[in-house]
């Protein structure tokens, strides 16, 4: 990532260094996730759909430890495996929207709720910025060889209440809570980076 970019982190220091972690991540670029990966201070496992686990890839995503993932229907399989991720103590990636999009939040599924209260692990966000909207000479699927992406890790936060509770009523209020804090975190790392 260093060398066809320049990722500038931001709050690294955020990040705690040792237990279960989600890390909560605005997608509006294929890239964001490998940006991600290449410059988080712990290993990422991300939950990753599972058409990207074709070809020569299929083996390589395995091999480092992401997750596939059938956004069509209850993956028990993809949830069993992210819920050891955090049972393991380990950092698992996800991308709230579901899919690629503006990057804003303002879109969020239940999937980071269930996960956050499920484990007790808290939430990252991080800010992905300098992906969207601006295209390579060289490769014009990709951002600019050489430009400047920032990555932006906010403050853990508890997505739950204290209480334990996994009802549906916990599960909406995580959702908003965790809309609000996300929403915040975006705002606050496009206001610091330069790019509102």
């Amino acid at each position: 990532m260093y060398g066809l970019w320049r990722p500038r982190v931001l709050g690294a220091w955020r990040v705690p260094a040792a237990g279960p972690l989600i890390l909560a991540v605005n997608h509006t670029h294929a890239v964001d996730g490998p940006l991600l990966m290449g410059t988080a201070p712990r290993p990422v496992h991300f939950l990753i759909k599972k058409e990207a686990f074709t070809g020569p890839l299929d083996p390589f995503l395995t091999g480092i430890g992401q997750i596939g993932v059938d956004r069509e229907r209850a993956d028990r399989d993809a949830i069993t495996r992210a819920l050891a991720v955090l049972g393991n103590g380990g950092v698992l990636g996800i991308f709230p929207e579901g899919t690629r999009g503006e990057g804003d939040f303002a879109s969020l599924r239940s999937g980071l709720a269930y996960f956050a209260l499920r484990s007790g692990a808290p939430v990252v966000p991080v800010a992905v910025l300098g992906t969207a909207g601006t295209r390579g000479r060289a490769i014009p699927a990709l951002p600019p060889l050489r430009a400047r992406v920032d990555v932006v890790f906010g403050e853990p936060f508890e997505a739950g209440d204290g209480s334990g509770r996994r009802t549906r009523a916990a599960l909406d209020e995580a959702t908003v809570l965790i809309r609000k804090r996300l929403t915040a975190h975006l705002d606050d790392a496009r206001r610091s980076t330069g790019r509102a």
